[in-house]
């Protein structure tokens, strides 16, 4: 069984080596293609060694869309459970201004939607973050 839970305060004793960051681009949800998949995913990566969460938000977001000028707002930390274990990460959330071309990496494209899409990569996760940010901030 999966929980997911939104702590009031970062966790101590639980790794958190994530960073997602839904977002947003002319009133649209941005979502992203790996080359190597037909589903869909929120921007995302790991917090590099010695990287603070802001800055691996901003390059992931970067690197992922290519996202040139955005307006990034931190939004919870958050848990996933299941088998027993625990991990964590930081849920962000961006406003696109502006995007450039995609830089060389393992997406395949950047895809535009008005809902969440149908086709998730990671289903069972994805849509509790997707409606956790548009609770929080009313979208």
């Amino acid at each position: 069984m999966l929980k997911i839970n939104f702590p009031d305060e970062v966790p101590e004793n639980i790794k958190m080596p994530y960073v997602i960051i839904v977002s947003r681009y002319k009133g649209r949800w941005v979502f992203v293609q790996h080359k190597d998949r037909s589903t869909y995913e929120m921007p995302a990566g790991h917090i590099e060694p010695g990287e603070d969460i802001t800055s691996a938000a901003k390059r992931e977001l970067y690197e992922e869309t290519g996202a040139a000028d955005f307006s990034l707002s931190f939004v919870s930390a958050y848990t996933v459970t299941a088998g027993g274990s625990t991990s964590g990460g930081y849920l962000y959330f961006a406003e696109i201004h502006a995007l450039s071309d995609l830089p060389d990496s393992e997406i395949g494209r950047v895809a535009l939607f008005t809902e969440l899409p149908d086709k998730l990569t990671y289903p069972d996760i994805q849509p509790h973050l997707f409606e956790y940010v548009r609770k929080r901030l009313i979208l």
